[in-house]
């Protein structure tokens, strides 16, 4: 019986041998690779064109690719496919809800594949589309030739990690590692220098400037959450090179970097759930909309009352049981749970960035 092969594939890098035999500096743009019997990498032409990398697996009755890439890149890939095997693609894995990985959907399910990525990327693409792609779509030939007001979605989603295909010969893992692409990942850290400009032993000193930086704030005096930040150049000094300064460096990096990287406030949505009698319903509604709520539902209970669901900011609901209260005359009940994070609208954010701006004289998040 043959051994049952196994790779493991994360939501947002290839791990194993992948990682390291095929690399930028050793690959050229449209270059594939075998790296281990029935796995082939193929280097994108990230610069020219916008394509990221593939890896292309070999199951026993059918092929796995890594990344949907844009729809020109997916092209490519495709013919690489049917090059290197007569096998057809059967699935498609989109890393992360990027255009490079995600755009070329379209193709890949055109050709029969079935597009598949974890529900958070999906998430992430209800999030930011279609202006993102219309916006493409104007820059892209590859993008506006195909004529969608919005890309395609993954065909097919997990939620559970690990999410394995295998067919006997081979066991591949797909695993979500939160890797800061979808919101909520938190923080990457990435040690991207080649030779000494920074001493191995003061890298982690910078790490810890940033990571200060993350806790105190660089915009309004809130964390930071869901960045990755990459280490790529710096410098030393024989007398002055010590622990603390280059923490300080890598605050002061991360500081600028913030203000350049065009950051959002976000703020905790509730899930808000109230039950009044039918009559006042309509000023209920009105409450909601007076809190920058949405509401989501409406359920007669048959009794005389209704419940009415929304999501509404938490800072909108400081004086919400009083005002419940007078509005139904004291009928009105309520419960309320944490929902998610949302970004703050920017008049909203302009005023709390103005408030902390006053009392401290570096502006800091």
């Amino acid at each position: 019986m043959k051994h049952l092969r196994w790779l493991t594939l994360s939501g947002f890098a290839i791990l194993a041998a992948m990682a390291f035999l095929a690399t930028r500096t050793e690959a050229q743009p449209g270059q594939v690779k075998l790296i281990v019997p029935g796995v082939w990498f193929r280097e994108g032409d990230f610069d020219k064109f916008g394509h990221c990398n593939n890896v292309i697996i070999e199951m026993k009755d059918y092929l796995i690719v890594v990344d949907a890439n844009f729809p020109s890149g997916a092209r490519l890939t495709l013919e690489t496919a049917q090059r290197i095997s007569s096998k057809p693609v059967k699935y498609v894995f989109d890393t992360h809800h990027h255009g490079d990985h995600t755009y070329g959907n379209p193709i890949w399910t055109k050709a029969g594949a079935t597009t598949l990525a974890y529900v958070g990327v999906a998430d992430e693409m209800k999030r930011y589309e279609p202006a993102r792609w219309l916006a493409t779509a104007k820059g892209r030939p590859d993008v506006a030739e195909l004529h969608l007001d919005a890309p395609e979605p993954p065909q097919q989603t997990f939620d559970k990690s690990p999410f394995i295909l295998k067919d006997g010969s081979r066991e591949v893992r797909f695993y979500f590692f939160g890797w800061a692409h979808t919101r909520g990942d938190g923080f990457v850290w990435e040690d991207k220098i080649f030779g000494g400009s920074i001493p191995h032993q003061f890298r982690p000193s910078v790490e810890k400037g940033v990571r200060q930086t993350m806790e105190q704030g660089a915009v309004s005096g809130h964390p930071i959450v869901d960045v990755k930040v990459r280490l790529v150049d710096g410098s030393t000094h024989a007398v002055d090179g010590k622990d603390i300064a280059f923490q300080i460096a890598g605050s002061m990096a991360m500081r600028e970097a913030m203000q350049k990287a065009s950051p959002v406030l976000l703020e905790p949505i509730m899930d808000v759930r109230v039950v009044v009698p039918e009559r006042f319903m309509g000023d209920v509604m009105s409450l909601f909309n007076g809190k920058r709520g949405r509401v989501a539902g409406m359920n007669p209970l048959g009794d005389g009352r209704s419940e009415v669901t929304a999501h509404v900011p938490q800072a909108e609901m400081h004086s919400f049981p009083i005002e419940l209260r007078a509005l139904t005359q004291g009928r009105g009940r309520y419960t309320m749970a944490a929902a998610h994070y949302e970004e703050v609208p920017a008049h909203v954010a302009q005023v709390i960035i103005a408030e902390h701006s006053k009392h401290h004289v570096t502006v800091g998040v």
